[in-house]
């Protein structure tokens, strides 16, 4: 199954819609205006919020945690590297590595791909595609994407 997260340009904070495959808008992401550290909202398409990004303070790199349902899922951080972008991600298993331009990311559970994340150039603000293995990983995939992309700004 794929995603497709596109970034709205012209908005005061971190604005996202997500679409799926048939182009219906399945996910909004709204950036907090007044917030301690970057955050990131979840809604549905039924402007329900189901899920939350939070910049953690006080850490060298930038690290934020992931909350789906109001429950702690987990936290991504970025590391030091010099030549490809590489996360800890510290739920589900994953590791994510990226390539040297930092365009595309692949999440690995035991070594099994689970999805691969590209960015589409010559568009206005990020936009990605995500090709999720097992559509049962949706939500965790979709808000790793969120999060990879929140401490690529914030580096």
């Amino acid at each position: 199954m794929k995603l497709l997260i596109k970034q709205r340009v012209f908005s005061w904070t971190d604005t996202y819609d997500i679409y799926d495959e048939d182009g219906n808008v399945r996910y909004f992401v709204k950036g907090d205006f007044f917030s301690i550290g970057h955050r990131l909202r979840v809604f549905d398409s039924s402007q329900n919020e189901i899920g939350l990004i939070q910049e953690k303070l006080l850490h060298l790199l930038p690290t934020f945690e992931v909350y789906v349902g109001g429950q702690f899922y987990g936290k991504v951080s970025r590391k030091i590297t010099f030549l490809r972008p590489k996360y800890i991600v510290d739920y589900n298993g994953w590791e994510v590595e990226g390539n040297i331009m930092g365009w595309e990311y692949d999440a690995y559970a035991g070594g099994v791909p689970v999805m691969h994340i590209s960015k589409e150039i010559f568009h206005w603000g990020d936009t990605y595609v995500i090709d999720i293995a097992n559509s049962a990983d949706e939500m965790m995939a979709l808000m790793l994407v969120l999060a990879i992309d929140a401490a690529n700004c914030q580096s």
